[in-house]
């Protein structure tokens, strides 16, 4: 990513605040029912959240004809103690939409599909990928691994790209007005600064004959996606978030929780999307000018 590690946690808490407006409508979505801070041992300081998902839509055909409607509604608790961050799903595949924006040490539960696991370890670095076995996995988990790198520059499109949503940015043309930073060109990574990485180990196991392997399949590809998804976000929206402080982000975050529960507890018109969306802006613009005068 074309930031700090300072930077990127702003940038990731502005995209998961907006990519969950974008996907919440009077039927589906998120609702926030908690977020506070928290202090222990393990972690440190850091913020708990618990939500609600509700994904319906989402998901393939041949997976909604196995799965009971209520099970497409998810609980999860979580905590956020970056730079630590850690996902552990403990539900159903619908929940690899939003895994990416929980951050990061989360349980989420669900009656059906108890088995099933899904665990995201995140440690990030200021280095540009470079760093070999940076989560400590042993010889056997180091000969399992696949090592995928992803380049927010480039563009893919398959079924979850599709689902998902698929950002409009040009990276190989996009500059941006307030840090300067970009067009990213081939080879950005070796001559970007700042530049850090997002190391994300993922784990699944869908232990179900007859369709669990078609499951961790659809899950890795579904995440790749949302990894590409989100973080292009996280640099296409830049001069929305740049300059924000962490409490700003904070008082953006409490108004979108509002936001949030507002529009899934009441049926809304085809033209609220974007009026949320203009309010969201609206919002944030006014943080940004306050960074300004102050």
């Amino acid at each position: 990513m074309p930031m700090s590690l300072e930077e990127y946690q702003v940038a990731q808490m502005y995209m998961v605040m907006k990519m969950q407006q974008q996907s919440t409508n009077g039927d589906e979505g998120v609702e926030v029912l908690e977020n506070k801070r928290f202090q222990d041992d393990v972690f440190g300081k850091g913020q708990y959240t618990s939500k609600v998902y509700r994904l319906q839509s989402k998901a393939p055909a041949w997976l909604t004809t196995i799965a009971p409607k209520d099970a497409l509604v998810m609980q999860e608790e979580a905590w956020n103690a970056y730079p630590r961050c850690k996902t552990v799903v403990l539900t159903f595949i619908f929940l690899l939409l939003f895994t990416e924006w929980v951050l990061h040490f989360s349980v989420i539960k669900c009656p059906y599909f108890t088995k099933f696991s899904l665990t995201i370890e995140t440690v990030h670095r200021a280095d540009n990928g470079t760093s070999e076995n940076v989560h400590g996995l042993n010889e056997e988990q180091l000969a399992a691994r696949q090592v995928e790198i992803i380049d927010i520059a480039s563009a893919e499109t398959d079924y979850w790209s599709y689902a998902i949503g698929s950002s409009s940015f040009d990276f190989p043309k996009f500059k941006s007005t307030k840090s300067g930073r970009g067009p990213l060109l081939d080879g950005w990574q070796d001559n970007c600064r700042p530049v850090m990485t997002a190391y994300k180990l993922v784990t699944i196991d869908a232990p179900y004959w007859g369709f669990g392997y078609r499951l961790e399949q659809a899950l890795l590809a579904g995440e790749r996606a949302l990894f590409i998804e989100s973080h292009r976000n996280c640099f296409g929206w830049i001069d929305e978030w740049f300059g924000l402080t962490m409490q700003q982000i904070r008082e953006l975050e409490q108004q979108g929780d509002s936001l949030l529960n507002e529009k899934i507890s009441k049926p809304v018109l085809l033209t609220d999307a974007a009026d949320c969306e203009q309010r969201f802006t609206h919002s944030s613009e006014r943080q940004v000018q306050q960074v300004v005068h102050t």
